[in-house]
């Protein structure tokens, strides 16, 4: 996935078909986020398809630069938020909610800065090597790769969720090995990563359906 057009939109199919799926899983309204995100990954891929074809010059160049702009807003803007939002809101005491709230502002606040940057300062999309690199001055720094990583995977670390602990080692690694193997372009090859995520995720909605409330818990 990932490396051409026609693989992301490949892709983009299959992640929807795992998307749809895990929303049949939700039985209360506080999971709609967590099950949305296959979902999401989905359309992520959906978009980068036109990214390649913008490279490749199938559609016009501003339309590629467009997708590519809507696509690494997503990937560095949103997720580092959205991410430790889902989870915070799937978490059936009030208790559990208050150790990760730290975390979910942290992570709205590196979104708002993150989304800054993007915006302020100019987005540089290129291939190579079968990859697309996406580069801003603030976003591509090894600071801000620390601090992503500390939003997307803190709070699931902190569920009360045995499974949501084992996605975070999951999440971890994967963004460790990535950045180790493929930094340079590491949003792009990230995203053939979301596909294992997904599925973690899936069934994890699975495999806790007899243990999550029907209906959305107030309970301390």
């Amino acid at each position: 996935m990932c490396f051409s057009a026609t693989a992301d939109f490949t892709g983009s199919v299959v992640l929807g078909a795992v998307g749809v799926a895990t929303l049949r899983e939700v039985k209360n309204r506080r999971e709609l986020l967590l099950a949305s995100l296959p979902g999401l990954f989905a359309l992520h891929e959906f978009i980068e398809g036109f990214v390649w074809m913008g490279l490749d010059g199938t559609v016009s160049q501003q339309v590629g630069h467009n997708a590519g702009a809507a696509y690494i807003l997503f990937a560095q803007g949103l997720l580092p938020f959205v991410l430790p939002l889902s989870v915070f809101l799937i978490e059936p005491t009030a208790r559990q909610r208050r150790r990760m709230l730290g975390l979910v502002i942290f992570g709205g606040l590196l979104a708002l800065y993150l989304t800054w940057g993007l915006i302020a300062y100019p987005i540089q999309i290129s291939a190579q090597a079968r990859s697309i690199l996406y580069v801003n001055v603030i976003t591509n720094t090894t600071l801000v790769a620390i601090l992503y990583v500390t939003a997307t995977c803190g709070s699931l670390f902190l569920s009360g969720f045995r499974r949501l602990v084992q996605l975070a080692w999951a999440n971890l690694a994967g963004l460790l090995v990535v950045m180790l193997v493929k930094r340079y372009a590491f949003t792009s090859v990230w995203c053939a990563y979301a596909a294992v995520v997904s599925a973690i995720i899936y069934f994890f909605f699975r495999g806790t359906r007899e243990h999550r409330p029907q209906r959305d818990a107030s309970g301390a």
